[in-house]
């Protein structure tokens, strides 16, 4: 089957800088594929600004619509689940308004695959509207549903909250592709694939060295504070910082030792590469980005974020670092010279990544194409792809697991 002219539709979720960084990776898998991207759903909160990067490197048409999101504290920190829950049950009546306009979008671009990137809206929408379309999901939160993760002992509805909602994103989904750092067995009677990051290919180009300072990343901008209160006690200690607080524009000096960065996801990534070491709230992107650089980890999850709790203890299984409940960068100091886990080990798992996710992609896109062959001949299919691909083996493509 030839994928010249198959056109495909993502949504994204916009909280935190993994699912957009994924989605700008899976972009140049796709079409140097020969697929077609045919446009962008972004979903968006008034509470976290889009970086400007994601608009940079997508080179299709983006439709925004406000998702539901979470509600952080005055300090912006911690997560407020009731409110939380609160302001989007609210906010239902818009959300409804949302979903006719995606299907009125669906019908407009006439994709042959919707691929959503943990938007719940999306999953909403596919329970209450069940469109013809094919959809794919792909987050590292679909691990959470895997029958052999091992989440931390104790904290049943977290559990169970984080299991249904995870769920509710993929509604109706034909494969959900969960993002791991190690490799699980499928469970295909659930219709979930594990597949290695989505890392983009600057990743795998960067030339890595090992700096003076530690690199830092905050999903919420409260723990500026925190981070500015160690800094006093040590100014010795040379720290970059990552932040998406609107009033830091490019970079702010705070002192000679201490430089508060906007999100800029090439300068990120080359301070990545050359840093000694970094902490970060535990997103699952960044992580890792470090395991793959060989670098020691130190995860301060946001409060009351138990994904992020989870995604912690799970990172520190598969080597990545440590792990705290707030940033005492002393930990990571001493933890450096600790560090030793072998990087290859991570790299040999992300170097199939390519041909892993497309190996899933064909092989939807095939089925639907049998699908509709099928209905317009209304004879037995013999010659379509899935005849010629009984085995669910699709041809092997090489090239660069980041796409190029």
């Amino acid at each position: 089957m030839t994928t010249t002219g198959k056109r495909i539709l993502f949504a994204v979720q916009g909280e935190g800088r993994g699912h957009l960084t994924q989605a700008i990776t899976m972009q140049n898998i796709l079409t140097e594929a020969g697929y077609e991207i045919c446009g962008i759903l972004l979903g968006t909160s008034s509470a976290r600004k889009i970086p400007d990067f994601f608009f940079d490197q997508i080179r299709s048409p983006i439709y925004r619509f406000e998702s539901p999101n979470f509600v952080t504290d005055a300090n912006h920190k911690s997560i407020r689940i009731l409110p939380s829950i609160t302001k989007n049950l609210v906010r239902m009546p818009l959300y409804f308004r949302n979903m006719r306009k995606i299907n009125d979008k669906i019908k407009e671009l006439n994709p042959d695959l919707f691929i959503n990137f943990y938007d719940p809206l999306i999953g909403m929408y596919y329970m209450l509207y069940n469109p013809k379309v094919p959809l794919v999901c792909i987050a590292h939160q679909y691990i959470f549903n895997h029958p052999d993760f091992q989440f931390p002992k104790g904290f049943f509805w977290q559990k169970l909250s984080l299991k249904i909602f995870t769920l509710l994103t993929a509604s109706r989904a034909k494969r959900k592709l969960a993002l791991s750092m190690y490799k699980l067995p499928d469970v295909e009677k659930d219709k979930l694939f594990v597949i290695p990051p989505l890392l983009r290919r600057d990743v795998y180009e960067q030339p890595i060295t090992n700096g003076d300072y530690i690199l830092i990343y905050l999903l919420n901008s409260g723990y500026m504070d925190d981070i500015i209160k160690w800094h006093k006690n040590h100014p010795d200690v040379k720290l970059h910082c990552f932040t998406d607080k609107a009033d830091v524009v490019d970079e702010w000096k705070y002192d000679q030792t201490l430089s508060f960065h906007q999100i800029n996801d090439k300068k990120f990534l080359e301070l990545m590469a050359g840093c000694k070491a970094f902490a970060s709230t535990a997103g699952f992107e960044s992580i890792c980005e470090a395991l793959y650089f060989g670098k020691p980890t130190f995860m301060v999850p946001v409060e009351r974020h138990f994904e992020q709790f989870s995604n912690a203890r799970d990172s520190a299984k598969a080597g990545a670092g440590i792990y705290d409940s707030h940033f005492n960068l002393d930990k990571l100091i001493d933890y450096i010279t600790k560090h030793k886990t072998d990087p290859e080990i991570f790299r040999n798992w992300a170097s199939v990544t390519k041909e892993a996710l497309l190996h899933h992609i064909d092989f939807i896109i095939s089925d639907q194409f049998s699908i509709n062959i099928n209905e317009l001949s209304n004879v037995p299919v013999l010659e379509t792809a899935q005849a010629k691909f009984p085995s669910n083996k699709r041809p092997v493509r090489t090239g660069h697991p980041g796409g190029g």
